[in-house]
């Protein structure tokens, strides 16, 4: 159609006449808040995971937790079943440094501790129990230290009345790093009673050669277990905060 007389005409753009800005340089409205969004993801990130981990301190069912103290604990068993094979002293001497290392008051370390080793030894002091407990039964008597091939026994100091819990203290020190190092524990009440009620109790406790004033109180058997018994339940409803 031809122009109507008078009428201005529009030039045609011509592309040679822009210049074209590089993509990097066009204004983004949105590139602002874009920007501000990532600034805060960033400090979030963190801020949640350590939430996370707060909400999650312990092990759900039982399942491992990045913690060795922790996993020692919960792993462990009470062993009544054992290979004959026995623990060397240098790892028994490793468990009996991390169980004289447990709180103690006023650091009295009100304990002594004997290790029976020698499977002859242990047969000289169960044929002494079984001697000195006519009225019960022999086998009854030889196995209340389950077979394990290594026994200690603890005794507190009688000058010290908090000295029980003390040696208490040690006995756990002693299971657990055990069970660190691969080893079985069992921590045992029946021999302490076959001894101290035995009718021959000086005998026996000569062999073990405590101190003056020192009882027998607790015994803990090691070796490497023969079994793997699951976890007994546990009730944490025992367990709670006043307020």
């Amino acid at each position: 159609m031809a122009a109507r007389a008078g009428a201005k005409v529009a030039p045609t753009p011509n592309p040679s006449n822009h210049s074209i800005q590089p993509y990097t340089t066009l204004h983004n409205p949105i590139q602002p808040y874009t920007t501000h969004i990532m600034k805060q993801i960033f400090i979030l990130l963190p801020l949640l995971a350590l939430t996370f981990v707060g909400c999650n301190p312990t092990p759900q069912n039982n399942e491992p937790m990045n913690n060795e103290v922790i996993n020692a604990i919960m792993a462990r068993r009470s062993i009544r079943q054992y290979h004959a094979t026995p623990v060397a002293r240098d790892t028994m001497m490793q468990i009996m440094t991390c169980g004289i290392n447990a709180a103690n008051g006023q650091n009295k370390q009100s304990w002594e501790v004997r290790i029976i080793d020698n499977p002859a030894t242990m047969q000289q002091v169960q044929d002494l129990m079984v001697t000195g407990n006519p009225a019960l039964q022999p086998d009854m008597v030889r196995g209340c230290m389950r077979g394990a091939p290594v026994m200690t026994f603890i005794a507190r100091d009688l000058g010290y009345d908090f000295s029980a819990y003390d040696c208490g203290l040690l006995a756990g020190n002693m299971m657990l790093a055990a069970q660190s190092l691969g080893v079985g524990s069992i921590c045992l009440g029946s021999p302490v009673r076959f001894i101290n009620d035995a009718q021959n109790s000086a005998e026996i406790l000569a062999l073990l050669g405590f101190s003056d004033n020192y009882e027998l109180c607790l015994c803990v058997g090691f070796g490497y277990a023969n079994e793997a018994p699951a976890a007994k339940p546990r009730d944490i409803n025992k367990v709670q905060f006043v307020d």
